[in-house]
């Protein structure tokens, strides 16, 4: 019997199991990797999720705190008349030099993009509701958002909301043109 009839098999087989162990290992590596990522961006949308929940919890908790703080005054139903003002985009444009979209709350000094999502969050979508809020709660709100969000000073964002609503709009930028970041 030759010897080459049992060496090349044996080498054959020994090769093809080598080459066949490093492609298996490399194809479980990039299953890994595929899970590792996928369960890394569940995680994320989890914790963004709990984020969001956390600032609306601080939220409602400022609500009942302040809602405890104050004496409930109903006033007769006659006397209760909502003034509502209409939105001017051409005046607005004509006075901050830039379209102005209703009800935009990065129209007040302070307020960006993160900020107002914070508080569309928390149910404040408005110029009026924001006007009508505390400035604890919008502290409150933003203490909840993290560390990035409570370094910010809320005091004036009622009262410059306030102005937008109602349409003050050279009064506003007047105001807003001694603020920095919207702190007086």
């Amino acid at each position: 019997m030759d010897i080459s009839c049992i060496v090349i098999p044996v080498l054959t087989g020994l090769i093809f199991g080598i080459l066949g162990y490093f492609l298996g290992k490399k194809a479980s590596s990039k299953s890994e990797h595929s899970l590792a990522s996928s369960l890394q961006s569940e995680l994320d949308a989890c914790k963004t999720h709990t984020k969001s929940l956390t600032v609306r919890i601080s939220s409602l908790e400022a609500d009942l705190a302040e809602k405890k703080a104050k004496p409930s005054k109903k006033k007769p139903a006659t006397l209760q008349i909502a003034q509502t003002f209409l939105f001017d985009t051409a005046l607005a444009k004509t006075i901050f030099g830039k379209k102005v979209k209703e009800n935009d709350l990065k129209i007040v000094e302070g307020i960006g993009p993160k900020i107002e999502a914070l508080f569309n969050a928390a149910g404040i979508t408005t110029w009026h509701d924001l006007s009508e809020t505390s400035t604890e709660k919008l502290q409150a709100i933003l203490d909840a958002g993290g560390e990035n969000y409570a370094i910010h000073n809320p005091s004036t964002w009622a009262k410059q909301a306030l102005m937008a609503y109602e349409g003050k709009w050279q009064e506003l930028k007047d105001w807003q043109a001694g603020l920095r970041g919207g702190k007086e």
